[in-house]
């Protein structure tokens, strides 16, 4: 059984950093791509990144580039994301997902093992 579990979130300030962990079981990271994905309330839900199946290409949203990176940890099995010059408007719940592939959202949706989501809070 696929389990995906995020953890990291948090209330943080304007400016400031945090870092967002996706802990995959069940399924090998060698062969799936896995998404970072964020909602906002009242939004749809929108990729923040995307990493291959084959872990040598990262997608990154304009949005969060140069601001964001994904890494892999070999040992947990796990995604991070670290999130730097956060702003009031990266405020959401925070998704990793798998796929096959590095599709789109909807594919993601339809096709994918998702976390419970984990709660981003940046304050002005």
């Amino acid at each position: 059984q696929v389990q995906l579990v995020e953890s990291g979130g948090g209330l943080v300030q304007f400016g400031g950093s945090l870092r967002l962990s996706c802990e995959v079981s069940g399924l090998s990271l060698d062969s799936n791509a896995i998404g970072w994905f964020r909602q906002a309330p009242g939004k749809e839900r929108e990729m923040v990144s995307c990493t291959s199946n084959s872990l040598d290409t990262t997608f990154y949203a304009d949005f969060v580039k140069g601001r964001f990176t994904v890494s892999r940890d070999n040992v947990r099995n796990a995604v991070d994301l670290q999130m730097n010059k956060l702003k009031p408007e990266d405020t959401a719940i925070y998704y990793c997902a798998t796929d096959l592939y590095c599709g789109t959202v909807t594919s993601f949706i339809r096709l994918g093992s998702w976390g419970q989501g984990t709660q981003v809070t940046v304050s002005s």
